[in-house]
């Protein structure tokens, strides 16, 4: 039996902040499946792999089970610290993927990675989220949304629950 995630760690996007709307509804969910929540404040910088650095050097749970979801740049953030974390699962929002500017190793170390993204994308083509996605074999959602997905926040608080069931199952 695999031993199941305690932790969820959520990263923000470029200019959001570690509290808002998406995240405080996913943590939610996430604290109703029994997880304890960490949402970093990542404002301090606007380099994504500085804030890959900082994820790293706030999570001292290598070696444990657990989950990271982010989105934007924090979808990137978390994408690549999956390289050293190996959580269990990945959850992508919008995810900062194959654009310049964003060079670090995105290749998911998850044995569970959902994306989700809209179609309505105005910052982050689905097109690079598409052939990440593909690249990877990742599990992909694109829906009729914007950028930040809340107009259809809903619809991804339910992606997230089927994230979830499929990351917290024994099996």
């Amino acid at each position: 039996m695999r031993e199941r995630p305690d932790t969820i760690y959520f990263a923000h996007g470029k200019e959001s902040g570690p509290w808002g709307t998406k995240i405080t509804a996913l943590a939610a969910l996430a604290r109703k499946r029994g997880l304890r929540v960490e949402s970093p404040d990542y404002t301090s910088s606007m380099d994504p792999d500085t804030r890959v650095r900082q994820l790293l050097a706030q999570c001292d749970r290598r070696g444990k089970c657990l989950l990271l979801a982010g989105s934007s740049m924090g979808g990137y953030v978390s994408a690549v610290a999956s390289g050293t974390l190996r959580p269990r699962g990945l959850f992508l929002m919008a995810p900062a993927v194959d654009i310049p500017g964003y060079e670090g190793d995105t290749r998911p170390a998850a044995d569970i990675v959902h994306v989700v993204h809209g179609w309505q994308d105005e910052l982050i083509p689905h097109g690079h989220v598409v052939g990440w996605a593909q690249r990877h074999r990742a599990v992909l959602h694109l829906i009729d949304a914007e950028h930040a997905l809340n107009s259809r926040l809903a619809q991804v608080e339910a992606l997230f629950s089927l994230f979830l069931d499929a990351a917290l199952s024994e099996g």
